[in-house]
């Protein structure tokens, strides 16, 4: 009788293990790092749909759902759409005022080679080490005050958009030094003059750069609350950050079902815009900041 052994071509467990060992541990702290962040966002948007006794119990998951705290928000705090729009519009006003000077500066530094480009570069990387958002908050007072712009929603945006100004030309500035500067010079012997280089040859091609700082920008406008509260004093004129504090100033009448409610409403905005551009930021990312 003739035995047959037949050995098995399956690599032992250990093996693979050890071949794919880096890739493991590295998406393993990927994915807890992911939970730490998600989690929370998951418990409060859990939260916000919480009947008042489930809330107090602690489970994550409620045994009945309730979405009358959305409408509690919406009648309690009367400005709310209001307030809403306020945030909206500093915030599409910051992004488009901010990412037009971020090109116009980017551009010149890199291709129109401005006498002085270095110094002003290195200004530019000097602000980043100061808390100008702190320091200058007197100062920033002081001008609002004297250009009336107290208590105006528009004259929010002068403030916002000196907040990552800076970031943003650089950002910028390392985007277009990718643009070969061969490519601009041809176009120049083609006749097509500073303005129209810049709209239909480098622009396009730094795309992934105006993403980032549109990202930047919007999360830091969205979210800014020390230059709202300190500038505006009508609930009018205020933006949601404000309003979210001023709701968990008031726990004697507002229950955390409903806290979770107002906390949904302003995250959601950010969420959903960096959900549509991630691709393009961590792109832009990587092209622009890490050169730079």
């Amino acid at each position: 009788m003739t035995h047959e052994i037949v050995h098995s071509t399956r690599p032992p467990a250990n093996g693979w293990f050890k071949r794919n060992r880096s890739i493991i541990i590295r998406h393993g702290v990927i994915n807890f790092f992911v939970v730490i962040i998600l989690l929370p966002l998951a418990w409060v948007l859990m939260m916000s749909v919480k009947s008042l006794p489930d809330a107090m119990r602690g489970n994550f998951w409620p045994r009945k759902f309730n979405f009358t705290h959305y409408g509690y928000v919406f009648q309690k705090i009367e400005t709310l759409p209001v307030n809403m729009f306020n945030s909206i519009y500093v915030t599409a006003g910051t992004v488009l005022l901010t990412t037009l000077c971020a090109v116009l500066a980017g551009y010149a530094l890199v291709h129109l080679r401005p006498r002085g480009g270095g110094v002003v570069v290195a200004a530019l990387l000097v602000s980043l080490y100061f808390p100008t958002r702190v320091v200058s908050i007197i100062s920033i007072y002081e001008i609002q005050n004297y250009l009336d712009l107290i208590n105006s929603t528009t004259g929010l945006i002068l403030p916002y958009v000196t907040l990552n100004l800076a970031i943003s030309i650089l950002i910028m500035r390392s985007v277009f030094q990718l643009v070969p500067h061969e490519v601009i010079e041809a176009a120049k012997v083609d006749g097509a003059g500073p303005w129209r280089t810049l709209l239909t040859i480098a622009l396009p091609m730094a795309r992934n750069g105006l993403v980032v700082i549109f990202i930047v920008n919007f999360v830091t406008a969205w979210g800014e609350f020390l230059l709202c509260t300190t500038l505006t004093n009508d609930q009018n004129a205020r933006t949601m950050p404000v309003v979210l504090a001023g709701a968990q100033g008031g726990l004697g009448q507002w229950s955390w079902p409903n806290l979770a409610a107002v906390y949904v409403i302003v995250v959601i905005p950010g969420i959903v815009a960096f959900t549509f551009a991630q691709k393009l930021f961590f792109k832009g990312m990587m092209e622009g900041v890490v050169k730079g």
